[in-house]
C-alpha cells in the first residue's frame, strides 16, 4: 500500500512539473477573432510558442470579453491580464506622450504613418511605457477612421455638425471633432453597437477594418471616407510577466510583436481594399469625395491647441517624415 501510494505521489508530481512548464497567457483585444487584431494577436502568439518550444501559449478573449480597452490596459498595470491588443484611443490616459498620434490629419496616408511608427519617433514613444507600469511590445495597426451615420451624408465639416457621435475617451480626437460640429459622445466600445441600435448616438467613427467586423453596416446607413485620424495600435505586455522571462525569452517576444504587428498590417490593407465594396453591399451608401481641405482648415484652433501640448516642432517632425 505504501508502495503505490509513493507511485502516485511520483506520478502526481510529474504532472504538475510538466503541467508548470507551460504558461497560459491572456490575451484580449475589442473585434473578432477573424478581424486585424485577432489575425495580429494569433501571428504573435504562435511565434511565442513556437519560440519557447511551447513554454508560453495564449488563451485568446475577443470582442472584449475581458471589457473595453481602457479596463484592459488597467488590467495589464495591475497583472491580472497578461496582454491587450489595444487601439491608442485610450493609451493616452496612461502614457500622456502617445497622445500626439492621435492628431487629426496628421499622417498624409499608411506610409507615411508606418514610416513613423517604425523609425526614431514611434520608437522612443514605446520606451516611455515601462515607467508607467506597462510593457509595450510593439506598435501593430488599427486604420485610418472614417465617419459612419444614420441620419446623412457627410462631405464636409457643416455635414456633421450637430450629429452625436461616439468617440473614444480620447481628448485629442474630441477637440478637433467638436471643430467638425459633431457632438463627442465618450463611450466604451463594447457599449457601442447597441448604442447606435437604439439611436442613443447617431454615429460613430473606426476604421474600415472595425466597420466590417463589428457589423456596424447593420446600423448604420452613411460611411463618408474622411480618413481624419489615423489609429495606430500597441502590443501590450503586463510587467508582471516581462519580469520572469529570460533575456532570450524577451527577445523571442519582442520579435514575435514585430511579426504579428506585420500580419496585423497586412490584413488592414486586405479589409481597406476589399472591405468597402462589402460593406456598399451590406446597404451602406459610401461618400468618397469628401472635401477633406475643408476638415483640415476647420481643425485651426484645436492646432493651436496641439501645438502648446505637444510643441510645434515635434509635430512637424513627425509631419516631415517621408
Amino acid at each position: 500500500m505504501k508502495l503505490r501510494s509513493l507511485v502516485a505521489a511520483a506520478a502526481l508530481a510529474l504532472g504538475g512539473a510538466a503541467f508548470a512548464q507551460t504558461t497560459v497567457l491572456k490575451i484580449g483585444y475589442a473585434t473578432a477573432p477573424d478581424s486585424h487584431y485577432g489575425v495580429g494577436s494569433k501571428v504573435f502568439c504562435d511565434e511565442v510558442e513556437k519560440g519557447t518550444q511551447g513554454r508560453y501559449k495564449c488563451q485568446y478573449f475577443p470582442n472584449s470579453a475581458l471589457g473595453g480597452e481602457r479596463e484592459q490596459i488597467e488590467a495589464i498595470q495591475l497583472g491580472t491580464q497578461d496582454l491587450v491588443n489595444t487601439s491608442t484611443g485610450p493609451v493616452g490616459n496612461f502614457v500622456p506622450e502617445v497622445k500626439i498620434v492621435d492628431i487629426p490629419f496628421l499622417f498624409r496616408d499608411y506610409d507615411h504613418a508606418r514610416k513613423v511608427m517604425d523609425g526614431p519617433i514611434g520608437q522612443d514613444l514605446l520606451a516611455k511605457f515601462p515607467s508607467r507600469g506597462i510593457i509595450a511590445l510593439a506598435w501593430t495597426e488599427n486604420g485610418f477612421r472614417h465617419m459612419t451615420n444614420s441620419k446623412r451624408d457627410i462631405v464636409e465639416p457643416s455635414d456633421a455638425k450637430g450629429l452625436k457621435m461616439r468617440t473614444m475617451e480620447n481628448k485629442v480626437h474630441m477637440d478637433g471633432y467638436r471643430a467638425f460640429g459633431i457632438l463627442p459622445t465618450p463611450m466604451a466600445f463594447p457599449e457601442l453597437f447597441g448604442a447606435l441600435q437604439q439611436g442613443t448616438v447617431d454615429g460613430q467613427e473606426n476604421p474600415i477594418p472595425v466597420i466590417l467586423s463589428a457589423k456596424f453596416s447593420q446600423v448604420q446607413k452613411h460611411l463618408s471616407l474622411t480618413g481624419h485620424v489615423y489609429s495606430p495600435a500597441l502590443l501590450l505586455l503586463s510587467p508582471k510577466v516581462w519580469n520572469k522571462l529570460s533575456d532570450a525569452d524577451k527577445k523571442v517576444f519582442l520579435e514575435a510583436a514585430k511579426k504579428g504587428g506585420a500580419a496585423q498590417r497586412v490584413k488592414v490593407n486586405e479589409d481597406e481594399n476589399n472591405g468597402i465594396a462589402q460593406l456598399e453591399q451590406q446597404g451602406m451608401k459610401v461618400v468618397r469625395n469628401v472635401d477633406k481641405p475643408a476638415f483640415q482648415a476647420a481643425l485651426k484652433t484645436p492646432y493651436e491647441g496641439y501645438a502648446k501640448e505637444f510643441g510645434a516642432a515635434n509635430i512637424k517632425k513627425i509631419q516631415d517624415v517621408q
